[in-house]
C-alpha cells in the first residue's frame, strides 16, 4: 500500500484542507486521520454510518486501596511527578511508572489499566480511521499507530491510502511518517511557517522517504514565499505549487465542505498539486 501523509509544522496552515481535498480527488478507499489530540476530518467527510468504537489504553495509572493503606508517606516520598498527595493519586500527573507500587510496604498501590481515549472505525464503501486522545493523556504516538494499524489492517488490498497527520514534530507525526511512502508538507509564508517548515523536514529526512511542500496563500506576503522556495531548493525538496489566498476556503470550511466541493481559484491550485502529489509518489 502506497501511504502519502499530509502535515505541517504547526496547526492552522491548512494541512486538513488539502488531505480532504486529496481524498475527494482520488476517491481513495481508505485514509485516516492521526491527529488524534483534536481530530477534524471526519466534519468535512460526513459519513453516514456510525463508526465502530473500541478503547485505547495508554499508560497504566496508580490507585491505593484505602483499606490496606497505613499512611506512611513512602508513596508521595518517592513520585517524582508529584502524582500523590493525601494518600490520594492524581491520574493526569501519574506517569504509571510504578514506584509507588514498589515502595508501598503493605501492598496497597496497584497499576491499573487506563482508558486513554477512543479507536474510531468507519467501515462503508471506504475505509476511514481516526481516534480520539482523552484530555491530560499521554501516549498520543502510540494510538496514532493504531489508528494506521486500523487502516491497514481493514484495507489490506486497497493500493493507496492518504493520512492527514498532526501539527508539530511530535511523538504522534514521528508515528504519522513511519513506514508511509511519501510526505506533502503544508506551509504558509510567515516567519514561524518557514521555521516550522525546516523542522519537519530535517524530521522526515531521518525516515529516508519521498518529501515535498507547497505553499499554501502564498500571495499574502511573496517575498516570504520566495524564502521558502529559496530553502526547499538548497534542501532539494520540490516545491510542488502554491495555494493563493481564497475567501471561498474559510466559506467552505464553515460549511463543513471540502474545498473541492466549490468552484474557486484554490481548488484549480489544489488540484494541480493533487496530480503533481501523483506523478511525484508513483514515479
Amino acid at each position: 500500500m502506497k501511504e502519502l501523509l499530509i502535515l505541517s509544522g504547526k496547526g492552522g496552515t491548512g494541512k486538513t484542507t488539502l488531505a480532504s481535498a486529496f481524498i475527494k480527488l482520488s476517491q481513495v478507499k481508505a485514509y485516516a486521520d492521526c491527529d488524534v489530540d483534536a481530530p477534524n476530518l471526519h466534519l468535512v467527510m460526513k459519513l453516514d454510518k456510525e463508526p465502530l468504537r473500541s478503547d485505547y489504553f495508554g499508560l497504566k495509572k496508580a490507585f491505593i486501596n484505602q483499606e490496606r493503606c497505613k499512611h506512611c508517606g513512602l508513596c508521595q516520598n518517592y513520585c517524582r511527578f508529584e502524582a500523590i498527595s493525601f494518600d490520594r493519586v492524581n491520574i493526569h500527573a501519574c506517569e504509571g511508572c510504578g514506584v509507588c507500587e514498589l515502595v508501598c510496604p503493605t501492598g496497597a498501590i496497584t497499576l491499573k489499566d487506563n482508558i486513554a481515549g477512543e479507536l474510531m472505525l468507519y467501515q462503508n464503501e471506504v475505509i476511514f480511521s481516526t481516534a480520539q486522545l482523552k484530555m491530560g493523556n499521554g501516549t498520543s504516538g502510540l494510538l496514532v499507530t493504531e489508528v494506521k494499524k486500523e487502516m491497514k489492517k481493514h484495507a489490506n488490498e486497497v493500493k493507496f491510502a492518504i493520512i492527514d497527520g498532526s501539527p508539530g514534530i511530535g511523538c504522534p507525526v514521528i508515528a504519522s511518517i513511519s513506514g508511509v511512502s511519501m510526505i506533502v508538507i503544508v506551509t504558509e509564508p510567515s516567519l514561524s511557517g518557514i521555521s516550522d517548515m525546516e523542522r519537519i523536514i530535517e524530521t522526515a529526512k531521518k525516515f529516508h522517504v519521498k518529501i515535498a511542500v507547497c505553499i499554501n496563500k502564498f500571495d499574502t506576503n511573496k517575498m516570504l514565499t520566495q524564502k521558502i522556495e529559496s530553502t526547499c531548493k538548497k534542501k532539494s525538496i520540490p516545491v510542488i505549487g502554491k495555494i493563493p489566498y481564497d475567501k471561498a476556503v474559510i466559506k467552505a470550511v464553515n460549511d463543513g465542505k471540502s474545498i473541492v466541493d466549490i468552484d474557486c481559484i484554490a481548488k484549480d491550485a489544489i488540484t494541480n498539486i493533487y496530480y503533481k502529489t501523483l506523478d511525484l509518489l508513483f514515479e
